[in-house]
C-alpha cells in the first residue's frame, strides 16, 4: 500500500503496519544480500478489487456520496492518473523483481501508484 511512504488521517494503525512491512523488507534484504536473494516491497496506489469495490457503498452512505464521487473524490484523489491500479500490473511488476535482469534491486519500495507520491 502507498500507506508505506505517506499517511492519512484516521489510519493510524494501517500506516504504522505498511510503514513496517517496507521497514522489515529493508532488513531482511540486507541479511540476504550476499546469498543471492532479493527483498523489495511494492506500494500499489489504489488499486481495483473486491475490498475496494465494497467499500464504495458505505462510503456513500457515511458521506452522502454518489458511487461516482466516492471513486474520483475520494479513492482516486490522490492518483493524478485518476485511475485504478489494475492487479495484472502488479503482477508483472512482481514477476519483473523475480527475473535476473531485476537482481541489482533490493531492499527497495517501489511505488505503483498513478503518480501518488510525485505530487
Amino acid at each position: 500500500s502507498m500507506h508505506s511512504k505517506v499517511a492519512s488521517p484516521y489510519k493510524s494503525a494501517y500506516n504504522a503496519a505498511k510503514h513496517a512491512i517496507d521497514g522489515f523488507g529493508k532488513t531482511v534484504a540486507l541479511e540476504v544480500a550476499q546469498n543471492g536473494i532479493t527483498v523489495n516491497t511494492i506500494s500499489p496506489g489504489y488499486t481495483w478489487t473486491p475490498l475496494v469495490e465494497g467499500q464504495i457503498p458505505n462510503t456513500m452512505e457515511v458521506r452522502g456520496l454518489t458511487r461516482e464521487q466516492v471513486i474520483n473524490d475520494v479513492l482516486l484523489a490522490p492518483q493524478p492518473t485518476k485511475e485504478f491500479v489494475q492487479i495484472d500490473q502488479i503482477g508483472a511488476l512482481a514477476i519483473f523483481l523475480c527475473k535476473e535482469e531485476a537482481r541489482a534491486i533490493t531492499g527497495a519500495n517501489i511505488s505503483i501508484d498513478g503518480g501518488w507520491t510525485a505530487q
